[in-house]
């Protein structure tokens, strides 16, 4: 039996990368899931986590088709920066709208329908935001996908205290560079081999993550073996945010 088994779950962004990854890995442990994402894929509902309406009626739906919503796996996202001075402001909203309000909007809603229904063992449901590690530390260049992955570590520990007491646990995850579609839109051009390299290089066990890597991480957050886990960013990044690695030890041998 999967440590999942008998649960719904709602996974956004379902169509590819993390997302996809995450679905998947639900479905093999045993959970019902409902997906969605604004591209096309086969098994997968059409939404934009921008439109309000669009989102409460997919929840609803949800809900009435399977009785409840057991966990809820926000990976809608898109990625966006540059120097402040240079960004345009319709492309500043649109990373800010699909990040931070997407999540916030699928969340509030999915929130309405756990606090509705019976506990089990104790707990309504678990939410997992997907932050980034550019959530946690600046990186040059991306100031509005920094800002909008700030602003979900912050709504996931505000989250975590508000709905705790009704047994809503609340986590994000913040993942180091991992091989996505949405890593190869940004860094895949040849003139950024060098600068691919270097980022690839300061995760300190030398690679870029894979999908299935961070769906192994959510699983176990939306499981009940995290059932005393909540309000945390827990960082799956290969050593990225450790700190700085100046090649001392390797004059040493190491």
């Amino acid at each position: 039996m999967g440590r999942l088994e008998g649960t719904v779950t709602l996974v956004t962004g379902a169509a590819s990368g993390i997302g996809k990854a995450c679905a998947e890995r639900f479905r093999a442990e045993g959970a019902t899931v409902a997906g969605a994402d604004v591209a096309d894929a086969p098994g997968v509902a059409h939404l934009d986590v921008r439109d309000e309406e669009g989102v409460r009626a997919f929840v609803a739906r949800v809900a009435a088709e399977h009785g409840r919503i057991d966990a809820l796996l926000n990976a809608a996202g898109v990625a966006g920066g540059g120097p402040v001075h240079l960004q345009d402001a319709r492309a500043w909203d649109r990373v800010l709208e699909v990040n931070l309000k997407g999540t916030f909007l699928v969340c509030k809603h999915a929130l309405v329908q756990m606090l509705q229904q019976a506990p089990i063992d104790g707990e309504r449901g678990a939410i997992v935001n997907l932050a980034s590690i550019e959530g946690l530390e600046g990186t040059a260049g991306g100031g509005a996908y920094n800002a909008s992955k700030g602003g979900v570590v912050l709504l996931t520990k505000n989250l975590a205290i508000d709905y705790g007491r009704q047994g809503i646990r609340v986590n994000a995850i913040c993942p180091g560079f991992i091989e996505t579609p949405m890593l190869e839109q940004a860094l895949g051009a040849p003139a950024l081999a060098s600068v691919r390299e270097e980022i690839r290089q300061e995760h300190k066990l030398r690679r870029f993550g894979r999908p299935e890597e961070i769906a192994a991480v959510a699983c176990f957050l939306v499981s009940r073996d995290a059932s005393f886990v909540s309000g945390q960013a827990l960082a799956v990044d290969g050593g990225y945010t450790a700190g700085r690695d100046h090649h001392i030890t390797e004059l040493m041998g190491l």
